[in-house]
């Protein structure tokens, strides 16, 4: 376990590898999960402020399940996330002609027509982030790939030594900051060392 401030990390963010094919897994995350996307409550306000520039982007039915449900729902176990349909595709998310999920809201920002990439759970993915019951401050950090669907991204990542944590190098400074990142890699380096 690393510990940097409030957070507790999984040793298996340091030691694991992992990279995303999306040639074979074709962003399958996106439509396979307990719920939608889970949004911190500011992502809200930025799901508001760029719908109606993501929306070209968008397929038909998630533009119709957007109308029936609202641009964010709620979800008991994991508060607010994004809608999908019929418990599949986020309404977010389009296949392409090889059936590779495309995320509107990063096409977008790709583009240069919006400022937000995507929610931060998407974006951290394969760390879960979750909240301590007993302190709201205290937050755990865990290695939780898809059994299944993410073998190829670990296979990948074990082919080119690419540990988690660099992986998701730039979604971790956008969730934390640079100086929770060079903390982060100074203990993974420490890590290392001592192995």
């Amino acid at each position: 376990m690393i510990i940097i401030d409030n957070k507790l990390i999984s040793d298996a963010i340091v030691e694991e590898q992992f990279v995303c094919d999306l040639d074979k897994c074709k962003g399958s995350c996106c439509e396979d999960g307990d719920a939608g996307a889970p949004l911190e409550n500011w992502e809200k306000k930025e799901v508001e402020k760029y719908y109606a520039t993501v929306k070209p982007y968008l397929s038909k039915e998630g533009i119709e399940e957007i109308e029936k449900q609202g641009l964010f729902v709620y979800d008991r176990e994991f508060g607010w996330v994004t809608p999908t349909i019929n418990g599949g595709i986020c309404v977010y998310g389009k296949k392409d002609a090889k059936g590779l999920i495309i995320c509107g809201f990063e096409q977008a920002y790709n583009d240069g027509k919006i400022k937000w990439k995507k929610p931060l759970s998407c974006h951290l993915f394969p760390i879960k982030i979750s909240k301590s019951k007993e302190d709201k401050d205290l937050e755990y950090l865990n290695y939780a790939p898809r059994e299944d669907l993410c073998k190829a991204a670990c296979a990948l990542g074990k082919k080119l030594k690419i540990p988690v944590y660099i992986f998701l190098k730039e979604a971790l400074i956008r969730k934390y900051g640079e100086e929770f990142y060079t903390a982060l890699e100074a203990s993974a380096n420490h890590f290392k060392n001592k192995s």
